[in-house]
Parts: C-alpha cells; sequence; structure tokens
C-alpha cells in the first residue's frame, strides 16, 4: 500500500496531462482487488512448508521453499523492490512538487500537493526503516539454526527476533501518528471528527435529558366586574 501510495502521489503531480489522468481511484481500486487475493495465495504457501521443531519453533523445512525466501522472497519480493519503488516514485514525486510552483495552480492546491507528498515522503522513510531490519534477521535466521542448550544465542536470537518483529508491526500502525505531526489539514480534520462527531455523540448518549411534560396552568383575572 506504500508503494501505491507513492507512485500515485507521482502521477497526480505530474507535469503531464495524461499521466496525471492515468492513475485514477477506479484503477488504484482494481490493483488493490487484484493484489490482495494474490498476496493471500502467496502468503497460504507458507503454511504447507513450516513445520514447528521444539527448539528452533517454526522452520521451514522444504529445502527448494529455504531457497527461494532466503535468495528471493525476503531480500527482492519483500525487501528490495517495494524499498526501491517507494523510494523513487516518492523522490520524483517531491521533484514535481518543488517545480509545481511555475504550474497555474491554485495556491491552496500547491498546499495540499506539499502535505500529502510531504505525508507520502516520510512515511516511506518510516517504511524503509522499519522494514529493512526485519528483512535481514529472516534471510539469517532461515539459514541459520539455533540450539537451545546455547541459552545465550538462543535468547539473544529470540531478542533479536522480537525487536524485528515490533518494528515490523509498528509500520502498519504508525501513518496516522506521522500525518497527525506532519500535516496541520490533518491534524484540524482529525479535531473537527472528534470534536463534532464522536464527542458530540458520546455527550448526547451521556448527557440525555429527559422531557418532562408539565401542566399549564391559565390564571384568569377578572377587573372591573362586580359579581351580582
Amino acid at each position: 500500500m506504500v508503494c501505491l501510495a507513492a507512485i500515485d502521489q507521482f502521477f497526480s503531480t505530474s507535469y503531464q496531462v495524461y499521466l496525471r489522468q492515468l492513475f485514477t481511484f477506479k484503477l488504484a481500486r482494481c490493483l488493490v482487488f487484484l493484489l490482495i487475493p494474490i498476496w493471500f495465495l502467496h502468503s497460504l504457501l507458507f503454511a504447507f512448508f513450516y513445520s514447528i521443531h521444539p527448539s528452533a519453533g517454526c522452520i521451514i523445512w522444504n529445502v527448494i521453499w529455504i531457497r527461494y525466501t532466503t535468495f528471493f522472497f525476503y531480500p527482492f519480493l519483500l525487501g528490495f523492490l517495494p524499498i526501491i519503488f517507494a523510494s523513487s516514485f516518492s523522490l520524483l514525486a517531491y521533484q514535481n512538487v518543488r517545480r509545481i510552483v511555475r504550474r497555474q495552480i491554485p495556491i491552496e492546491r500547491r498546499r495540499f500537493d506539499r502535505q500529502i507528498t510531504a505525508m507520502v515522503l516520510v512515511r516511506v522513510v518510516f517504511f524503509v526503516c522499519l522494514i529493512l531490519p526485519h528483512c535481514c534477521y529472516r534471510i539469517y535466521l532461515i539459514n541459520t539454526y539455533f540450539i537451545q542448550t546455547n541459552s545465550l544465542q538462543y535468547a539473544i536470537g529470540q531478542l533479536i527476533q522480537v525487536l524485528a518483529g515490533s518494528l515490523t508491526n509498528a509500520q502498519y500502525g504508525i501513518s496516522f501518528y506521522l500525518y497527525i505531526i506532519i500535516s496541520p489539514r490533518y491534524r484540524r480534520q482529525v479535531k473537527s471528527v472528534l470534536r463534532k462527531k464522536i464527542w458530540q455523540r458520546w455527550k448526547n448518549w451521556c448527557c440525555t435529558t429527559q422531557n418532562q411534560v408539565a401542566p399549564e396552568i391559565h390564571i384568569s383575572t377578572v377587573s372591573n366586574l362586580e359579581l351580582m
């Protein structure tokens, strides 16, 4: 998804009109629906080649699959290719935004493009920093067999694995906090949603007032009249 966001930002800030019109919302939705089942089926294959070892945990028992994950999946499909794609297109989008002053575009649109490009660029930087340690360690772990009798080596390996996995999992939930820090417009929108929708609904739900029906008493006064 980070790669698609960088590619989309590059096309949307391009000088050429046909490139800006090429990557539409419909195309992005088709790509997402196409990539999800492909990635799901590819990940499903790991379940057939993993086995649980008493001392090493989950390990790959198939030699061909070990070579595939060592030389293609982790270094290229999960590491090199997304890093290159995301970095290249985000830098190209940044170059497009720097030269956007020459184009006849409203100032509000320029600010919007700059903020979106900055958000995508910072997101790509964190994506590279968080995904790279996990890929490197997985390549090392697949080709190294830890013996549980060596307590120190096994503990160090488990610690590195937990840290690398935590960094990888953090990159899936860090986008919201990065966008809050980088984009003032995004902060205003989040505050508006929290204040007008969530807070107002919670307030109405917790502080509901009961409607009370009270009779109205009309007092009729008789003045300047004498009752006979």
